[in-house]
């Protein structure tokens, strides 16, 4: 996972934007989109609200529980949730309405946890509530993989394949033991993920219809989507980069080189190679790792407000 800090002027242009009504899809569209065709209809007759008007709503929830005013901050930010909803339609090639009721879900997660007082806008702060709630529902409704079973599962699924084509460019043999090595998790579990990504319950190569070039494959969720990219270009991101960045000031040497090329990157070192780097063995380095997630875990959860959201991605997505 790698962390650079966006600007937060870049943010707010972003959804400074005036959020036009969306177009309901064409008559070309599937039958099965009729549904969401009544419902891009029926939520714009709810108003777009200024920043300003957010806020004071959003203090009169949080001071007096102003159920109408929880109510109006939802239905004015719905627009929000289809527009994320489209850009990760790709990712769930089923009906639409699904990811889109998910997301009105952290929206209103996003209605109870927003403090209207630390100078986030609303629309802002409950974007990346929307696309945890969406991605959480892909991830875990994705029928070829039940993905959120275990750290060394989800590594497999999403970086087996590019790991054996990295392997394979350089002439090398992606044996499942290299294979176990470079992405530091047992030999059995290659070996299993393997054979369910090569069973006969789908066909990653085969394309998804007899009209269409496109393959299973490039549907598969993407492991480029961690949560650093639903907080990017948020003020959230920035203090969580700071919090980071003094974390980091503290550790020792072994610590900073784990946290640097273990914790803060898609493409982490061995374990073996790191212990090389300071004479130790393999299973020392993974004692300090170990140590050292813990650690950062405790740092955050005192630092960091709201951590449920981004502890997954921070403690696990490495």
């Amino acid at each position: 996972m790698v962390l650079d800090e966006a600007p937060i002027s870049e943010a707010d242009e972003i959804f400074d934007q005036d959020m036009a009504p969306l177009e309901a899809p064409s008559k070309d569209w599937p039958q099965v989109y009729d549904p969401l065709r009544a419902y891009l209809e029926e939520i714009k007759r709810y108003p777009l609200l200024s920043r300003e008007e957010e806020t004071q709503l959003a203090i009169r929830y949080k001071e007096k529980g102003d159920v109408e005013a929880a109510y109006k901050l939802v239905t004015s930010n719905l627009r929000l949730v289809v527009k994320i909803a489209m850009d990760f339609q790709r990712h769930w090639m089923q009906n639409l309405m699904d990811l889109i009721q998910e997301g009105n879900i952290g929206l209103m997660q996003a209605v109870k946890k927003f403090d209207p007082y630390r100078g986030y806008k609303f629309s802002y702060y409950a974007s990346f509530w929307i696309k945890a709630y969406i991605i959480k529902f892909i991830m875990d409704n994705w029928k070829l993989v039940k993905i959120g079973t275990t750290q060394a599962q989800r590594k497999l699924f999403f970086n087996l394949r590019k790991e054996k084509e990295r392997l394979e460019a350089q002439g090398i043999e992606a044996s499942p033991k290299l294979l176990s090595q470079r992405l530091d998790v047992k030999e059995s579990e290659v070996t299993e993920m393997d054979m369910r990504l090569a069973s006969g319950e789908i066909s990653l190569d085969a394309p998804l219809d007899h009209d269409s070039t496109d393959t299973h494959k490039a549907f598969l969720p993407s492991r480029d989507i961690p949560v650093d990219d639903m907080l990017a270009d948020a003020e959230a991101k920035a203090i969580l980069h700071e919090k980071l960045k003094r974390f980091r000031e503290g550790l020792k040497d072994k610590e900073a080189v784990i946290f640097d090329h273990r914790l803060l990157t898609d493409e982490p070192m061995t374990l073996q190679e790191i212990g090389d780097q300071f004479g130790i063995s393999r299973e020392r380095i993974r004692q300090i790792e170990s140590r050292l997630k813990k650690k950062l875990k405790a740092y955050l959860e005192e630092e960091v407000e709201d951590l449920e959201l981004l502890q997954e991605s921070l403690i696990d997505a490495s």
